[in-house]
């Protein structure tokens, strides 16, 4: 088997460290994570996980995605995805400009299904055809929101905001998504929508996640569940508050805070079970499946990683659910596998990862971890686990 790739993630926090002059020692007593994870870590003898990676970040002053080393680089000139970016980047960056003089919007209706569409097709990880799409409508919906300054032509245009935050996400472009979040907060302001409000606060909270900066990212969960409280009662309002509550439940499980974290995914799983189902509701997959796949997420970051691993492995998700947020569960799903030790099961789960939204797989850092974590395990694999890390570009 061949050995882990130059650049893996512990190899790039140590030389983070290095040139911050930070013995190991040091970098663990500044970022609480024990020293021999972080020994290990640097070895590649064990993967990184997503609270070491943002606890070594947050102590030498550096963005996770330096830790990393997203973008990647490489494999998106590969794909052809990095010219996609520079367009996106420019069209937010008109937001305030007023009318463009040289576009005529077509009307709401037509925007708002090409809003829908896009929507769908992020939820079905089509990164590529969305993130070609996207510039040309965003600015067009600009133009449309400028030109008849009502509170619907705003909230279209924070559909689309939000669609520009779901690409940089997926391609690892955290600063580009930060941007879409602040042109998605202007908006939703304009459009005076409390839900949409409350859903930009919880996806900018999942930055601060990322981040490790877990306190933020509860305070601006508790600002979103606050702003719900002025929209108006019924299914919505329940549904956004439920994902509100999932969110706050991974927050806390990475701070290691467990009892938070149940209380809240109890929580959620009380409103789930009136709304049931809501796959549709401002997209979010909403209802009883996600508060499951939120348990597997909640234990496994709590280093509970047998019961994440058992949970996964009863938990049946349906075809039906988006492609997305199924290729997402099982990179979680193969994480705790792989620190169970069950390493056949982790690498079947990075299959289910690829085969349910390639484009989107292949950008993962949790599905770059694990594999990473597999291969030094130097365990007997099938060859077509070399053929994967081909397809990853390690």
């Amino acid at each position: 088997m061949h050995a882990l790739p130059h650049d893996h993630t512990g190899a790039r926090i140590k030389r983070l460290r290095l040139e911050r002059h930070l013995t190991q020692r040091a970098l663990a007593d500044l970022s609480g994570v024990s020293y021999s994870a972080l020994t290990k870590t640097e070895q590649g003898v064990l993967p990184a996980s997503p609270h070491l990676i943002a606890s070594v970040a947050r102590a030498m002053r550096v963005e996770v995605a330096t830790v990393t080393g997203q973008p990647y680089v490489a494999e998106l000139r590969a794909d052809e995805l990095d010219v996609l970016i520079q367009p996106i980047r420019e069209a937010l960056d008109v937001y305030d400009l007023g009318a463009d003089p040289e576009i005529t919007p077509r009307p709401h209706q037509l925007l708002h299904d090409d809003s829908e569409q896009l929507l769908a097709a992020v939820r079905r990880a089509e990164i590529k055809r969305v993130a070609g799409q996207l510039p040309g409508l965003i600015l067009e919906a600009t133009t449309a929101a400028h030109t008849a300054a009502t509170s619907e032509g705003w909230l279209l245009l924070t559909d689309y905001y939000r669609t520009a935050y779901d690409v940089a996400s997926k391609l690892g472009f955290p600063d580009l998504a930060t941007i879409a979040l602040a042109r998605m907060e202007w908006a939703a302001d304009r459009g005076s929508g409390a839900v949409v409000g409350a859903i930009q606060r919880y996806m900018r909270s999942l930055m601060y996640l990322r981040a490790g900066q877990y306190r933020t990212g509860q305070r601006l969960i508790d600002r979103g569940l606050a702003a719900l409280g002025q929209a108006e009662a019924g299914h919505t309002r329940d549904v956004v508050t439920g994902q509100l509550h999932l969110g706050a439940a991974v927050m806390a499980a990475r701070a290691q805070s467990g009892t938070t974290a149940i209380e809240h995914l109890d929580e959620a799983e009380r409103i789930a079970t009136a709304t049931g189902e809501a796959i549709k509701v401002y997209w979010l997959a909403y209802g009883p499946t996600n508060v499951n796949v939120h348990r597997v997420s909640v234990h496994a970051e709590l280093s509970e990683y047998d019961t994440a691993a058992r949970l996964g492995r009863e938990l049946t998700v349906s075809p039906e659910w988006p492609a997305s947020r199924r290729s997402h569960h099982y990179a979680e799903v193969a994480r705790a596998q792989m620190w169970a030790g069950h390493l056949d099961d982790a690498f079947a789960s990075l299959l289910r990862a690829r085969k349910a939204a390639p484009q989107q797989a292949k950008y993962h850092p949790t599905v770059r971890e694990t594999y990473a974590g597999l291969e030094a395990a130097k365990r007997q694999l099938p060859d077509s686990f070399l053929s994967y890390g081909s397809w990853l570009g390690v």
